[in-house]
């Protein structure tokens, strides 16, 4: 029977990144849940300055990231037996990430992420995104019986099947005595509080960009006429997120950094001031700095939360999202 610390849940694909300042971006505050748009000219061809083929998808990015960090780790997606994936398999294979729990899948096509990175001084991004056999994953208890972890880090779930998925591995984390740290998926958050409360009960560590968390909060509180600017506010998404069941609660909020709330006291973190180039991954850089700080500090929430600032401070300085990463002796040398 194989142990591990930490075993990822989630995709596994190839980032094709353009850089380009063709983009328009423009503010739309009157939409709490996307407020920032950016358009194109319709029927134009659009010049990238630069572009990278890179590793990507939250499974892969998260469990090279732990890996790096020093931790036993394990990934459980889904790839094509076709080129891409036998390429993914091969840099999973390099970065010490076990491949025992992949599966392969003869007759579709691995996933991949088509970015368009802007030339502006934020870097930002905006991802296109194929999930391709991904959202076939099949998670059964009976197929992992002999896997034993401390932890599932567990990303986005896609597919017609992820909610039957996400019952199985939540039942089976129960029955192996393993905490679940979760980063919802889109098609997660789409379907709410409703759907999601007996998940999130079971939540040892939940972590949403701002974005996320007013989309899931909203789920489950009407705005009402009196100061709807609330949701805005971090701190007013921690308390009521908090009550829905997680043991911790991070949210993420670009240059102003990231909060915690563990029940008993709101932490903040403040950025680290670097020069942006390229954004992508940089969530799941901060969530496996957080996770790795956490266990290897008590489970102080203050120090986690700089163990994935720092983490993620340094993935948005490289292009793609696992360039960056950093060791665990590099982490502890920024921290201490």
């Amino acid at each position: 029977m194989t142990k591990f610390d930490i075993v990822t849940i989630g995709g596994a694909v190839k980032d094709y990144t353009f850089y380009t300042g063709q983009g328009k971006i423009f503010s739309t505050p009157e939409n709490l849940t996307a407020q920032k748009m950016i358009a194109f000219e319709y029927g134009a061809k659009i010049t990238s300055s630069q572009a990278y083929l890179t590793l990507g998808g939250g499974g892969a990015n998260s469990a090279v990231a732990l890996a790096k960090l020093g931790f036993k780790t394990a990934i459980i997606t889904r790839l094509g037996k076709d080129e891409s994936g036998d390429e993914i398999l091969t840099k999973l294979k390099k970065k010490k990430v076990n491949l025992d729990f992949i599966q392969r899948d003869k007759k579709h096509l691995t996933g991949f992420s088509f970015i368009i990175a802007n030339n502006n001084k934020d870097r930002d991004r905006t991802i296109f995104h194929y999930f391709g056999c991904g959202e076939l994953l099949i998670f059964k208890p009976k197929m992992f019986n002999q896997l034993q972890t401390d932890w599932f880090y567990l990303t986005s779930l896609s597919g017609e099947n992820w909610l039957n998925n996400l019952k199985a591995i939540f039942s089976f984390a129960a029955q192996k005595r393993a905490k679940i740290y979760w980063n919802p998926g889109t098609k997660q958050l789409q379907a709410g509080k409703k759907i999601l409360e007996n998940f999130l009960e079971q939540t040892q560590v939940l972590t949403l960009n701002k974005d996320e968390a007013i989309e899931l909060v909203l789920s489950g509180v009407k705005i009402g006429r009196k100061n709807p600017n609330r949701f805005n506010r971090p701190v007013y998404l921690l308390n009521i997120l908090r009550e829905w069941g997680p043991k911790i609660v991070v949210i993420t909020d670009g240059k102003k950094g990231a909060w915690a709330y563990d029940g008993k006291k709101i932490y903040q973190q403040k950025a680290t001031q670097v020069k942006v180039v390229d954004a992508t991954g940089v969530g799941d850089a901060f969530g496996s700095g957080f996770l790795a700080g956490l266990i290897a500090q008590s489970h102080n929430a203050a120090k986690a939360l700089k163990w994935g600032m720092v983490n993620s401070g340094s993935v948005i300085t490289r292009v793609g999202a696992q360039n960056g990463l950093l060791s665990r002796q590099e982490i502890e040398r920024k921290t201490s």
